[in-house]
């Protein structure tokens, strides 16, 4: 039997896009366990826009922008109410800040090794140390100091139905399978040269395949697609900065493959059942990589420790970035080809 229910749990993770999809298991499991536990979610205001209509979830959004006046215009909203747990599951200086402002009875953080900007001020219990587990699994064990553990991942992301209207209308059901490019992670040394998505994604036109792109309104995921069309021998479809954050896993779930950087797209699209063709060479797919399946990803973060930090990833203190310039470089176009080939091979 579950342990008593709580009567109320306010969930603190502001962003981002991939992370806050990282923290749907949890609710399921929190849901599950506790049909009437009334829930609250302090979250950032582009990544309500992909989640809202989450069922079971009151949405307290907080615009980043807002500093201070924003927390305290939080706090006033929340008068008169006391959540009987916070789950503090941000650790960056603002987000620590935020959690002074939510009242709740019992503060839950992260452990000792994963705190930083002094985290640890702002909670009174702490999660399992447990280093070596994906970002998933580290968001799920938020609810271990409840009584609970999370065995079973599901996301449920809220995909309404004209957003999957309009992802169907996009390109016919003509039998062609596509693979889906999201070119851009919004860590800019994550991403990969348009040249070398071109040669991929026109290896992929000469097998048969559809080739899509995807992205954002920004300059840069722009400029990123337009070079991406400019080197392609085969033609592709444009879909950058057209679809809204709802329809956005619609989307990707219309895909068969998405191949993309370590990004919020990434773990949008395994949430939604398609396999991902991950690029990594600046984060370890084992920590941030699409969770389900990482079959299809590219893995050169062990070859990019070694050249820019001079040590095996073996080494490396685990969620150790390696964000330098040219990182990228490591994956080759051969890499991601036969990730692309291991894909089609299995699909037949």
């Amino acid at each position: 039997m579950p342990p008593a229910a709580p009567r109320s749990i306010c969930l603190l993770r502001l962003s981002a896009l991939g992370d806050v999809t990282h923290v749907l298991p949890l609710v399921e499991t929190l849901r599950r366990a506790w049909p009437d536990v009334a829930l609250g979610w302090v979250i950032g205001k582009g990544e309500h826009r992909l989640l809202e209509g989450l069922p079971g979830v009151e949405f307290l959004v907080y615009d980043k922008k807002s500093g201070l006046a924003g927390m305290r215009a939080l706090r006033r909203s929340l008068r008169g109410r006391r959540f009987d747990a916070l789950l503090q599951m941000q650790v960056a200086a603002r987000a620590n800040l935020l959690s002074a402002f939510v009242p709740a009875r019992r503060r839950i953080g992260y452990d000792r090794a994963r705190s930083k900007d002094l985290h640890g001020l702002f909670i009174n219990e702490r999660i399992p140390d447990r280093p070596g587990i994906h970002v998933l699994d580290a968001i799920g064990s938020f609810c271990e100091p409840l009584g609970l553990r999370q065995d079973t991942v599901r996301w449920n992301l809220p995909v309404p139905d004209d957003a999957r209207a309009w992802a169907r209308a996009q390109w016919p059901d003509d039998g062609a399978p596509t693979l889906l490019l999201s070119p851009c992670s919004s860590h800019a040394r994550r991403n990969w040269t348009p040249q070398r998505y071109a040669a991929v994604a026109d290896h992929a036109a000469a097998q048969g395949w559809r080739v899509v792109l995807c992205g954002g309104r920004s300059r840069l995921e722009r400029d990123t697609a337009d070079a991406i069309v400019g080197a392609m021998q085969a033609p592709a479809l444009d879909l950058v900065g057209k679809d809204t954050l709802k329809q956005l896993p619609a989307l990707l779930e219309r895909a068969d493959l998405v191949m993309t950087p370590d990004s919020g797209p990434m773990h949008i699209a395994n949430a939604m059942g398609t396999k991902v063709l991950g690029l990594h060479a600046a984060s370890n797919p084992a920590r941030s990589g699409p969770y389900s399946d990482r079959r299809y990803c590219v893995d050169r973060y062990d070859d990019a420790a070694r050249r820019y930090l001079g040590k095996p990833a073996a080494e490396l203190a685990w969620g150790t970035k390696i964000e330098f310039d040219g990182v990228m470089d490591l994956v080759t176009v051969d890499d991601a080809v036969a990730a692309f080939e291991r894909y089609r091979s299995d699909r037949r």
